[in-house]
């Protein structure tokens, strides 16, 4: 006796919950827009010098927390001396604007280069670490770019740098413009770091952090693919410590403490590692609530760690996690292989 192949019906392919009204609305490209069009208008509603800095502050804030979403979310490196970047970036700039009289805007190349340099010297050596090795040694690299800037007379010891000028100089020192301008920097960062996540290299740090010894088999280089990673991030924070420079015209090496690298991982793991938006959503979190706690008083901080550990508690994986979709390409590769005759 033949037996004859099968010749039922088809079967229907399960649907997952990927093409609800929320996701669709979630995912949407437009929402991006709209978060940008709020931060814009955000002035019209409040505009009291103490909304402006708090706003501004928050908008820094957020530029640092993309820039270590793309070595911590993207490329899985915990790194614990983000703010050695940010302190780069901020010194770089103050130093050229203060002692050499460059305007802030041509310190960009400088501070460009020096953020470069300072990921591939710190990065070169750790990056074969793993796991809790690395996370131990960028914390100490980011406690020795510290005690380096306290040091330093160049610097300006523990005293830090005064006077730093604005953007434009000091004809345009309003608050309200210094936050657009920094609010349009900072909106075209997060469109950057997430086109970064959607590209070829963003793909292989994705790899890299879900299994590297299996990218590795591929024929992914993995020691300069995370280096990319920690570069970029360095340049981010470096940028960032550019506009907390011209925002506050003074810095110290007490606003670059482990506390602040903490700060920005906490921002990245609320909102969802991986996830630009969400990462933008936990920056912001993370630095406007304990303003709106501030008639707490000495209890304001005890309040923000309950909600904090309230919110881990009911969204573990973050405010807005990382969703990965099937592309219509391996979908279609996908089905022919369950029907391929085994």
């Amino acid at each position: 006796m033949r037996l004859t192949k099968d010749t039922g019906p088809p079967v229907k392919p399960v649907r997952g919950r990927g093409d609800s009204a929320l996701t669709r609305l979630l995912e949407s490209r437009w929402l991006g827009w709209l978060g940008l069009a709020l931060a814009l208008a955000a002035p019209l509603v409040i505009a009291t010098p103490y909304a402006l800095n708090v706003m501004t502050s928050a908008a820094i804030f957020v530029m640092l927390a993309v820039g270590l979403n793309i070595v911590v979310g993207y490329c899985g490196l915990l790194d614990l001396g983000y703010a050695a970047f940010f302190a780069v970036g901020a010194y770089t700039s103050g130093v050229l604007a203060t002692r050499l009289d460059v305007p802030l805007l041509a310190t960009l190349p400088a501070v460009l280069a020096v953020t470069v340099v300072a990921g591939v010297v710190i990065g070169a050596p750790t990056l074969r670490l793993r796991s809790d090795y690395l996370a131990i040694v960028t914390l100490g690299f980011g406690e020795i770019i510290r005690i380096v800037a306290t040091n330093l007379t160049v610097t300006g010891g523990p005293s830090g740098i005064y006077g730093i000028p604005g953007l434009f100089g000091d004809a345009t020192s309003g608050a309200a413009v210094f936050y657009y301008v920094t609010v349009l920097i900072v909106a075209v960062a997060v469109l950057l770091a997430a086109r970064l996540g959607r590209s070829r290299i963003g793909r292989a740090w994705r790899f890299i952090r879900e299994d590297e010894d299996a990218a590795e088999a591929m024929g992914v280089h993995t020691y300069r693919t995370k280096l990319a990673a920690y570069v970029a991030g360095a340049v981010w924070g470096g940028m960032a410590g550019v506009l907390f420079g011209a925002h506050l015209s003074a810095i110290s090496p007490a606003s670059f403490t482990f506390l602040q690298s903490a700060l920005v991982v906490m921002a990245v793991v609320l909102g969802g590692m991986g996830s630009t938006p969400g990462v933008v959503i936990g920056a912001v979190v993370i630095s406007v609530v304990p303003e709106l706690l501030r008639d707490l008083a000495d209890y304001r901080f005890f309040a923000f760690g309950v909600l904090l550990i309230v919110v881990m508690i009911l969204r573990p994986q973050g405010l807005w996690p990382h969703r990965s979709r099937e592309t219509p390409h391996t979908a279609a590769r996908s089905k022919g292989t369950d029907h391929a005759p085994g």
